[in-house]
C-alpha cells in the first residue's frame, strides 16, 4: 500500500529560502515541491475553485505517481449548494491520474442533517475519492455510513471497509517523538491493506514540508 504525504498548499512566497531556492519564481515552485513530496492538498479550492486549464497545467507540472488532494468549495460544503457539483466533478477531471481524493470541510454541527451529506455523496462522481472533514463532534459515529459512498471521515483510524485513510495533522509543532507516533500509527494503516494520505497545516515557515519529508522517512524506515 502507498503513502503520499505532503503540506497544504505550495504557492508560498514564505518558504523561499527555506524550503524553495532564494530566487525560485512562484511558477516554478509546483514543479520543485513535487520532486520532494509525493501529493499536495489544494486549499485555495475552497475560495476559489481553479479551471479545468489550471488543473491540466498542474498536471503537467508533476511526476508519474504525484496525487492533488482537491478541497471542494465553500460554495458546496458550506452554503449547501449541491447543484455546483458537477462542475466540480468536471473540473478534477483535468488531473488525470494525478487526481488524489475530494475533501470536504464541515465546520458546523449536524444540524445540518444527514440528508444533505448523502446529497452530495450522490452527486459527487462513484469513482471519485471523498473524505468529509467533519469539525463537530456532533457528527461522532457516522463514520460507518459513509462506507456505502466509499468515503471517509478526515483522521478516521478505526477498521472499515474503505481502501484509504485521509489524514490532516492541524496542530504543530510536530516533534520527532509525536512525528514517530504517527508514523506507529500509519504503518498499522498500511499493513492493514490501505492507501494513506496524509498533509501538514499550511505556516508562514516551511515547516509542513519538513514535517512530511521527515514523516515519510520515519514510515520507511
Amino acid at each position: 500500500m502507498t503513502l503520499r504525504v505532503g503540506a497544504s498548499g505550495f504557492s508560498f512566497a514564505t518558504w523561499r529560502p527555506g524550503f524553495y531556492p532564494a530566487g525560485t519564481k512562484p511558477a516554478d515552485f509546483l514543479a520543485y515541491y513535487a520532486e520532494r513530496l509525493g501529493t499536495v492538498e489544494v486549499n485555495g479550492s475552497f475560495y476559489r475553485l481553479p479551471t479545468e486549464a489550471t488543473f491540466a497545467k498542474w498536471a503537467a507540472a508533476v511526476p508519474d505517481g504525484f496525487r492533488f488532494a482537491v478541497k471542494a468549495p465553500r460554495t458546496i460544503s458550506v452554503f449547501g449548494r449541491v447543484d455546483f457539483v458537477p462542475d466540480l466533478n468536471a473540473r478534477v477531471r483535468a488531473l488525470g491520474d494525478r487526481r488524489g481524493p475530494i475533501v470536504v470541510r464541515f465546520a458546523d454541527g449536524r444540524e445540518r442533517d444527514d440528508e444533505f451529506v448523502a446529497g452530495l455523496l450522490d452527486a459527487l462522481d462513484d469513482d471519485l475519492d471523498v473524505a468529509l472533514d467533519f469539525r463537530d463532534p456532533s457528527w461522532d459515529g457516522i463514520e460507518p455510513e459513509l462506507e456505502r459512498w466509499g468515503a471517509v471521515r478526515v483522521n478516521q483510524l478505526q477498521a472499515g471497509g474503505v481502501r484509504f485513510r485521509y489524514l490532516r495533522l492541524r496542530d504543530p509543532p510536530y516533534d520527532d517523538a509525536a512525528l514517530a507516533q504517527w508514523a506507529d500509527t500509519i504503518r498499522g494503516l498500511l499493513a492493514g491493506g490501505l492507501d494513506v494520505y496524509c498533509y501538514f497545516r499550511h505556516e508562514d515557515e516551511p515547516t509542513a514540508p519538513a514535517y512530511a519529508a521527515r514523516l515519510a522517512e520515519l514510515v520507511n524506515g
